[in-house]
């Protein structure tokens, strides 16, 4: 990437992050980065490159570094540990940008970054011995969930709002939520996210080797 595409990406970033995703626009940047939108367009063609620009950016973080996967000091990473390691780093992303879930939901991976995160999942999966039929509905499975509970998460939609559970309840009369009725005491209990994503990280743990035992029936 070069420097000055680099750098109209790092401002586009600033934007959304400041201002949100919608104050994403090219005479934005161009005022934030000091030229005129005319010169932007040597470096990202149209407000679509730049958005995939963003995605790119932003998946470049999940890519693996050293010590960042589980693996000990000179062991190369289990598939697991890799699948582990990239859900962290997307909902670390997430934490650090709120606004980037929508994005990464909204835009295709097509940019060197982008690309290379999903090939990670690939060959994750395909090494532990997933049918390679089976890999890319597989993936986007995975990937649904991990950037679904980041945007969940980031837009408070896990947070009870100004009534918890119990006053949810309330508000409708008795006997019209047998479900509720049933879990209610469990939805009473306050979330911790963290184990609850790490349980769901396990579950999907389980799928995946599940789907590789069905494959080699």
């Amino acid at each position: 990437m070069s420097g000055r595409r680099e750098e109209i990406l790092d401002a586009a970033l600033a934007i959304a992050d400041e201002r949100g995703l919608e104050a994403v626009s090219m005479r934005a940047l161009a005022e934030r980065v000091g030229v005129t939108p005319m010169a932007l367009y040597r470096h990202v063609k149209d407000k679509a490159a730049l958005l995939d620009g963003m995605v790119g950016r932003l998946l470049s973080a999940l890519l693996p570094t050293d010590g960042a996967d589980g693996a000990l000091a000179g062991e190369e990473p289990t598939w697991d540990q890799r699948l582990n390691a990239l859900a962290h780093a997307c909902r670390a992303v997430t934490q650090r940008h709120p606004w980037a879930a929508h994005l990464l939901f909204s835009r295709p991976a097509v940019t060197p970054d982008a690309v290379r995160a999903v090939d990670i999942i690939y060959l994750a999966l395909v090494e532990a011995g997933v049918p390679e039929s089976e890999v890319p509905r597989l993936e986007r499975l995975i990937s649904t969930f991990v950037i679904g509970f980041a945007a969940s998460e980031a837009s408070g939609r896990f947070t009870p709002g100004a009534l918890d559970p119990r006053g949810r309840r309330g508000q409708l009369p008795a006997g019209e939520l047998p479900g509720h009725s049933r879990v209610g005491r469990w939805l009473d209990l306050p979330v911790d996210l963290t184990a609850e994503f790490e349980a769901d990280l396990a579950d999907i743990r389980r799928m995946v080797v599940g789907a590789a035992a069905r494959g080699g029936e």
